[in-house]
């Protein structure tokens, strides 16, 4: 929008700026705004406290990934449209490129016993950092008794009721609207990431105080940005209804990870269980197993884990390519589930960016983000339950309660190796300290050497 921005941060430094946090963006989305915060506040001081933790807020509201929402947001405050885009899609990128070959080596040599070792580790691993996502996000939501009580409902109601991710996600917002509406102090204060590091104020970086030309609300430029992006969204999605059908496997991918893409609040590891009910228990496009396989990969690349889902569209596609090569069809099924999975995110940001300031002092919306955020401790103990049922048990069996269907193992079929890495891994997180990083790559050595041995 301005070839020579008044801030003075070129453009093509900027681009140099998201491809480094790109690079780094491990860790989850705590992970990936504190690379953010530390590159952009504190070493380049380009945008000040104040302004990061307001725009990390407004995207704690938006369904999708938080913390790749974020770097769109500051790079359109930075350069506009195009600092948005590119910010975006650099933050994107190298998980994409990174999971993609993955899951070729995945789909040809899934079989050899070194990549069977491999996933075999990375499953006890992912096993410890669910739990330990279950105790950071508790831990900092679950202040009082409605918090909590929210939190246990949504487990109940997921776990043994079989009720949908976006029911529970849209009652609790509910809940807490109305909460923060009536004034409630059980509902004050929302979840979110607390931005680490010192204290920049606004005044004195780049961006300072003041708003760029850009950043100024306006009704025409959103609206003519949100056209264009909802072609582009829901443009390929309508093209393959009508040409393939709705039972064909590409409509299906485009379809729910479009509606996915809607409903998806509350952060990535929320965001699996969703994916896993529907993915394994409705597509059939992955056996269990294979989601904590996806799961794995998605930790140990960088990028958003939310990428887990392009490896969902890839294995879905491949086993159901039709006319097509297995691996064509599993690379465009990658392709469309990432294309629906992040177009709206950009969507969200331009749409609501310039109109963000109203959002301030929302108690209102701050309730509503409180209670979804309790509302996902639940849903994701629900998944840490359903990943170790089945990584830890050889049978599992399904017993129908309560008008649905619970997952339960065979005592019995116990796997004493995998009991004992997700322990030491366990062990490692919470009485060590030990990052996620350096417990899944030496899980994933002990699984390939376990396998090796003829263990397992």
């Amino acid at each position: 929008m301005t070839a020579h921005p008044a801030h003075g941060i070129h453009f093509r430094e900027a681009v140099r700026a998201w491809a480094r946090i790109a690079a780094l963006s491990f860790g989850g989305p705590a992970g990936q705004i504190a690379v953010m915060h530390r590159i952009l506040v504190e070493e380049k001081r380009w945008i000040g406290e104040a302004r990061f933790l307001h725009a990390l807020n407004y995207c704690m509201l938006l369904p999708g990934p938080e913390a790749q929402q974020l770097a769109v947001y500051i790079g359109w405050l930075l350069h506009g449209t195009r600092g948005g885009l590119v910010a975006g899609a650099l933050f994107v990128l190298p998980g994409f490129v990174a999971i993609l070959a993955l899951s070729y080596v995945y789909a040809l040599l899934g079989k050899v016993p070194i990549v069977e070792g491999l996933f075999f580790g990375l499953k006890a691993a992912v096993l410890a950092v669910v739990v330990q996502a279950v105790v950071r996000i508790g831990s900092r939501s679950l202040k009082n008794g409605a918090m909590r009580g929210i939190a246990a409902i949504a487990f109940v109601a997921i776990f043994l009721l079989d009720a949908p991710f976006p029911a529970i996600v849209l009652t609790a917002a509910v809940i807490g609207y109305l909460g923060g509406r009536a004034g409630l102090a059980a509902f004050q204060g929302g979840g979110g990431h607390a931005s680490p590091g010192p204290v920049v104020p606004d005044a004195e970086t780049a961006l300072g105080e003041s708003l760029p030309d850009h950043a100024r609300p306006g009704l025409g430029w959103s609206l003519r940005v949100s056209i264009v992006l909802l072609v582009l969204w829901l443009g390929p999605v309508a093209g393959l209804l009508l040409w393939l059908g709705p039972d064909d496997v590409f409509s299906r991918i485009a379809v729910f990870f479009s509606q996915m893409a809607v409903v998806t609040f509350g952060g990535a590891y929320a965001v699996l269980a969703y994916v896993a009910q529907e993915a394994v228990d409705t597509y059939g496009w992955l056996a269990p197993g294979e989601m904590l396989d996806g799961l794995g990969m998605a930790e140990t690349t960088p990028g958003p884990l939310i990428m887990v889902t392009q490896f969902v569209g890839f294995m879905g596609a491949y086993r159901d390519a039709g006319p097509l090569a297995p691996l064509v069809a599993a690379t465009l099924g990658a392709v469309l589930t990432t294309w629906v999975t992040f177009v709206p995110c950009f969507l969200w940001i331009f749409l609501g960016a310039p109109f963000v300031e109203r959002l301030r002092q929302n108690r209102a919306l701050s309730a509503a983000l409180a209670a979804i955020t309790a509302a996902v401790v639940g849903v994701i103990l629900n998944l840490a339950i359903w990943f170790a049922i089945h990584t830890l048990f050889a049978e599992v069996r399904d017993v129908s309660f309560a008008g649905g269907t619970l997952d339960v193992p065979v005592v019995t079929t116990l796997a004493p190796a995998a009991a004992s890495l997700a322990a030491a891994a366990a062990v490692a997180m919470f009485r060590f300290k030990v990052g996620a990083i350096p417990v899944l790559l030496a899980c994933a050595a002990a699984g390939i050497t376990i396998r090796l041995s003829g263990l397992v």
